[in-house]
């Protein structure tokens, strides 16, 4: 299974902020596969961002769900996420990890994670 982040590398301050997350080797629709975003600022500890299950409910992190979404494109096996009214304090390293054999998974451990992409660098700046 392979995961490739694509996105913007650079969002100004208050800006929305859309990454893709395209998927290979495993239908996002699978039963019992917990897709995930889990991002890592600078000299920090990895953040669980948010979550969608193979039936496409969505969880997030409290902290950050007011300015979060994660939606899919099952067409495209692709899982998305959005982030309004970003700040400096978003930059941040951004992953999609896959957990398998779970209903949805909820860490910022990523061994944890069965398969993660390399990562897109995501700058908050003006």
């Amino acid at each position: 299974v392979l995961l490739q982040e694509s996105g913007p590398g650079l969002v100004k301050p208050s800006q929305m902020l859309s990454l893709t997350c395209t998927v290979s080797g495993e239908s996002i629709t699978t039963s019992y596969r917990g897709w995930n975003w889990i991002r890592q600022a600078p000299g920090k500890s990895p953040e669980w961002v948010g979550a969608l299950a193979y039936d496409g409910t969505t969880y997030y992190n409290s902290r950050l769900k007011s300015r979060t979404s994660i939606r899919r494109d099952t067409s495209k096996n692709q899982f998305s996420l959005r982030l309004d009214s970003v700040t400096p304090e978003d930059t941040a390293i951004y992953y999609c990890a896959l957990r398998e054999g779970v209903y949805y998974w909820e860490s910022s451990d990523f061994n944890e994670y069965h398969y993660r992409g390399q990562g897109i660098q995501v700058t908050v700046s003006s």
